[in-house]
């Protein structure tokens, strides 16, 4: 079966999703996440891609992105990918791929959907039962979004910037968004949308995005 091409449309919201091969373990160390984190801050400024969320998993990354440009997150992604499998390799003395083929990625509806995958994101820790509440786990925009803590990596989307006009009345209305996890169909949506590369949002949204790209 030929595999779906991936749609990349600027100004629209994508939740991208990258895994280790065969769930292989990505980060061992402090300094692994560190040298992603850099890869990160370096490329989305190159390929001029906001990052509005993100975590970073032992064996996967998710990140909630918006490209100002055609291709901008395929290139940021590929560019990472060579480079940090590179490091890895010679870090742990390996050789061979590292991530399980391309990566996936949804595009979002900002209308309602945008902060459900925010809250996605960054409540993985919990749902993989690391930590009991997502401010404990350090690898994650969480802390930023929820509490301001400093970020080179974050650019806020509008929607997010909506909550409140000003700051600490917008992180404790973010804060609220975490009384509860994704659950049920929503967040059997979200992966559905994810493993197919396809939308994640209204239907009149799919449809537009369908109209738009013949997909």
């Amino acid at each position: 079966m030929a595999r779906r091409i991936r749609v990349n449309l600027p100004g629209i919201p994508q939740h991208v999703i990258q895994r280790g091969n065969n769930k292989t373990q990505c980060f061992h160390e402090v300094n692994d996440y560190s040298f992603y984190a850099k890869l990160l801050r370096e490329y989305q400024e190159k390929y001029k891609v906001d990052i509005h969320s993100w975590v970073f998993m032992t064996n996967h990354v998710h990140l909630l992105c918006t490209p100002q440009s055609d291709y901008g997150v395929s290139l940021m992604m590929q560019a990472i990918g060579r480079r940090y499998v590179l490091y890895f390799n010679r870090r742990y003395g390996r050789t061979g791929t590292l991530w399980e083929g391309r990566f996936r990625s949804s595009l979002v509806d900002t209308d309602e959907y945008l902060l459900t995958v925010y809250r996605y994101i960054e409540m993985n820790p919990v749902r993989a039962g690391i930590v009991t509440c997502p401010s404990k786990y350090h690898w994650s925009s969480f802390a930023s979004n929820a509490y301001g803590r400093d970020s080179t990596i974050l650019t806020p989307h509008p929607v997010y910037l909506k909550l409140a006009e000003h700051q600490n009345d917008r992180l404790r209305a973010y804060r609220r968004l975490f009384v509860n996890d994704v659950k049920g169909e929503v967040l059997e949506q979200i992966r559905d949308a994810l493993q197919a590369n396809m939308a994640f949002g209204h239907d009149t949204f799919k449809k537009r995005i369908e109209l738009v790209t013949g997909q």
